[in-house]
């Protein structure tokens, strides 16, 4: 075998141990691309919203009105929505033991002012016997203490006469005041006992707007102060002014009631819903750093956000607290400075010290874009369109 053949075949093994080495090695990793993420540069802006809170509109006075004795339920003319007068009959009791129960004291009556009279018939008699010294003094003091008693005896028959016959009066339940009946608790043919509520009416007059506010917030809203109220289906405005505020949080929602008169001849219907401001709670004009909900995440038990160092075009990490939110705005209390620029897009797939690119909205549609949209206006659907680039 030649030289030349010797050093060939010595070449081919090498090459292909070479190429076998290098089908061995792991390929190279591939970089990682250059991320693009809208920033936005933080800066102080008014505070745009006013806190509103849902509201309904009550009668300054309503009442719960029930019969003042026991019985079944016999009539209710009363309706649900129905404007009462004063006067005018709600529902009806049964009577029936009530007029007998008067009977009963009209006999007691008579018999105590049958022995009253009788009693002075012999008081007279007696004292002209004393007159004439046909009896002693003793028996003079007898009969007039006779008398006495007949008379209390009298005067308590005729106020139990009375008092049985407010009783068959109480009956009939009777409105009170004018007003609108806003509930019925009781049906005929139900047994009701004194003082059970039968009938609510709202009276004619005053109007409140009746809203609830958080504790937080409850020690702002003080009594005098004003009140902007909006309806909600017809969008009207009106003034109020805060007539009361609940001196205790409510036992379920822990929530602070507030009342807000306002103008009864301009207030909308009973039970319907408006919209409060109060102005003891209104920011309105306040300078604040707020930023789009998108550039928040979550990191801990806190929120974050991502700050670009465009000197080095890296993003880290800035842990910032969240004071409450304006429309779909976050207003940061703490952790942002006027002039840093916050990553408000993409935030979920970075990590510190990554390197970004800046995003910027292209201000022209591509070549091809006009025409794919053309397509899709004469024929209906999307056909391909060669686009340059």
């Amino acid at each position: 075998m030649s030289s030349i053949s010797r050093v060939f075949r010595r070449a081919s093994v090498l090459l292909l141990a070479a190429l076998a080495l290098a089908g061995c090695s792991r390929p190279q990793p591939a970089e990682e691309p250059l991320r693009a993420v809208k920033v936005m540069a933080v800066g102080a802006s008014a505070y745009d919203t006013e806190p509103e809170f849902s509201a309904e509109v009550r009668a300054r006075i309503e009442s719960r009105l029930g019969f003042r004795v026991a019985g079944k339920l016999t009539r209710r003319q009363a309706e649900l929505g129905e404007h009462v007068k004063a006067g005018q009959v709600l529902a009806q009791l049964d009577p029936q033991d009530y007029r007998l129960a008067v009977e009963a004291a009209r006999a007691q009556h008579a018999a105590a002012l049958t022995n009253r009279d009788l009693a002075l018939a012999d008081l007279k008699r007696y004292r002209g016997l004393r007159e004439q010294n046909f009896i002693s003094a003793a028996e003079l003091e007898r009969r007039e203490s006779t008398y006495k008693a007949a008379q209390a005896q009298l005067e308590q028959a005729q106020a139990q006469m009375a008092s049985q016959g407010n009783q068959a009066q109480y009956t009939t339940l009777v409105a009170d005041v004018p007003g609108i009946v806003t509930a019925i608790e009781a049906e005929p043919g139900q047994v009701v006992t004194a003082g059970a509520p039968v009938v609510r009416i709202a009276q004619d007059g005053a109007r409140d707007v009746v809203f609830s506010v958080p504790e937080d917030r409850a020690g702002l809203v003080k009594p005098g102060s004003a009140v902007a109220v909006r309806g909600w289906s017809d969008g009207k405005e009106m003034e109020g002014k805060v007539r009361e505020v609940a001196a205790s949080a409510d036992a379920v929602t822990r929530t602070y009631t507030v009342k807000v008169a306002i103008d009864a001849a301009t207030a909308p219907a009973l039970g319907a819903t408006v919209f409060a401001r109060p102005q003891a709670l209104s920011r309105s004009g306040t300078q604040v750093l707020k930023l789009p909900t998108s550039a928040l995440r979550q990191e801990g038990k806190g929120s974050a956000v991502w700050v670009l160092d465009k000197a080095s075009m890296t993003v880290r990490s800035q842990p910032v607290e969240v004071a409450t939110a304006d429309g779909n705005e976050a207003v940061i209390g703490s952790g942002l400075a006027p002039g840093m620029l916050v990553v408000v897009a993409g935030v979920h797939v970075l990590s510190p010290g990554q390197k970004v690119s800046i995003y910027h909205e292209k201000t022209a549609a591509p070549a091809g874009a006009a025409a794919v949209q053309e397509a899709v206006n004469a024929t209906g659907r999307i056909t391909p369109v060669s686009s340059t680039r």
